[in-house]
């Protein structure tokens, strides 16, 4: 028979608790937990706000004038919250524009003209006013490349056909291994001779969209055009390189690379009562591309970040530590707000403690991927029980953000918003990410398991 005391301990240890948890914290936090759920979805304005995000600014490229309309909108959001501070904090970002003329023609002996569904990756140069032709050759992975002889590639046009992988369930993970050959595509079919590279777009699904995305250049190598055809077009581009190897591309690309420029991370807080030198930090990206709305990309992200601010005021909870929101310009194409972020904490000697970044869709939460020590890790794993009624089971060891990333030390958490992905790349960098594709529930479900793990740490950290 049992004693009560070993009763209490096995209960605990089956909830998941650690020793510092108690039932009563449990009973108080669910509470608060569930109130935080029904906000958000009675009460919630997040879907409202993303549809001005998405519809009356639009895209929102690095230094376009459509991403100083937003860094307005997203300022004027937060000083409508009545926070302790709303400020702007200038970085240095790149400039790339991406013209008007984004055209990729296909023809072999069977096949006189297939117009692709084309868009240029971010970053690339354009083709200098010219039509650029040549024969294109496929490749599936670096090695057939490695293996090819210079002269077999000198001045030919080299289509990169890797497929994400649909076996894999975790689709960032099929992404992570693609995502190589458009980042550095360029440089290696550079090294080899080519003067132009053609990406399959990074998507599971199959249809007419194209997927644009960063590119890379290397100093010393010479910088060729970067384009992205979608998975059908990819299709037909491989059956006809596979009937005539004599398979010839037409592209003409106006992208332009200017001069750096200031832009501006958008930064609001509100001051903790007991403990307001340490900062819990929520955040997305304003920055999107520009060939969609950067709905779930991450529109998503930056108006969850605002409804958490928001029902902090409306559940009149007082934070203990200072919770602050940073909406970050230039996540997509050079990461200068997360970079210019981390070194204004440092230069601050700022005490941050966790950081949460959402920014993987819209869609409904699964739960959090936790960058930090095996102590911070099974710390935030004692709360797992609290969010089972809401279905967020994933607790586990993993990457937090690119925006928080710069501020890896050692000592601050990062943490990362784990949506369900199976759909995320559908609408990832695609003109198809707009405000109609996301879902206003699964939207609302994200802000509240977000101010959940924030008033968590608060509370108990």
């Amino acid at each position: 028979m049992l004693n009560s005391v070993q009763s209490i301990v096995i209960f605990l240890l089956l909830l998941g608790f650690s020793k510092n948890y108690s039932q009563t914290n449990h009973q108080e936090d669910s509470l608060m937990i569930r109130s935080i759920f029904d906000e958000a979805l009675i009460k919630g304005q997040c879907h409202q706000n993303l549809y001005e995000l998405c519809k009356d600014v639009g895209h929102r490229l690095t230094a376009s004038p459509a991403s100083y309309e937003a860094i307005a909108w997203g300022k004027k959001k937060l000083e409508e919250l009545k926070l302790d501070s709303v400020w702007l904090q200038p970085i240095t970002v790149p400039h790339w524009v991406r013209g008007e003329i984004e055209r990729l023609d296909f023809s072999n002996k069977n096949t006189p003209l297939h117009v692709s569904h084309c868009t240029a990756l971010g970053g690339s140069v354009g083709t200098d006013g010219k039509v650029l032709e040549g024969n294109v050759i496929e490749i599936r992975d670096w090695s057939e490349l490695e293996a090819m002889d210079d002269k077999s590639v000198k001045n030919k046009i080299i289509f990169l056909n890797k497929p994400m992988n649909p076996a894999l369930i975790s689709t960032f993970s099929a992404y992570g291994e693609c995502g190589e050959y458009r980042h550095y595509g360029a440089i290696k079919a550079s090294k080899k001779g080519a003067k132009a590279v053609i990406i399959r777009s990074l998507t599971l699904r199959d249809d007419l969209n194209p997927h644009t995305g960063s590119m890379q250049y290397e100093d010393g190598v010479d910088k060729i055009p970067g384009i992205a055809i979608s998975s059908k077009d990819a299709y037909q581009l491989s059956r006809m390189i596979q009937e005539d190897a004599q398979t010839s591309i037409k592209m003409k690309l106006e992208c332009q690379i200017l001069p750096d420029t200031i832009s501006y991370n958008v930064i609001g807080e509100k001051r903790g009562s007991e403990n307001p030198d340490e900062i819990i930090l929520i955040g997305g990206h304003l920055d999107s591309w520009d060939i969609g709305e950067g709905a779930h990309d991450d529109g998503a992200g930056v108006v969850q970040s605002i409804e958490t601010m928001r029902m902090m005021t409306s559940l009149k909870y007082a934070p203990k530590k200072t919770i602050r929101c940073v909406l970050y310009m230039n996540e997509e194409n050079g990461n200068r707000g997360g970079k210019g972020y981390a070194k204004y904490a440092e230069e601050y000697d700022e005490n941050h403690i966790f950081a949460l970044e959402t920014d993987r869709g819209g869609f409904s939460p699964r739960g959090f991927s936790i960058d930090g020590t095996s102590e911070q890790v099974e710390n935030i794993k004692q709360f797992q029980t609290l969010f089972n009624p809401y279905f967020i089971h994933l607790f586990e060891k993993g990457y937090g953000g690119v925006d928080i990333g710069p501020l890896k030390n050692g000592k601050v958490c990062l943490v990362g918003l784990v949506p369900d992905s199976q759909r995320y790349f559908d609408f990832h960098h695609s003109p198809s990410d707009v405000w109609e594709n996301v879902n206003k529930r699964e939207l609302e479900l994200g802000s509240a398991a977000i101010f959940s793990m924030v008033y968590l740490i608060d509370k108990h950290w």
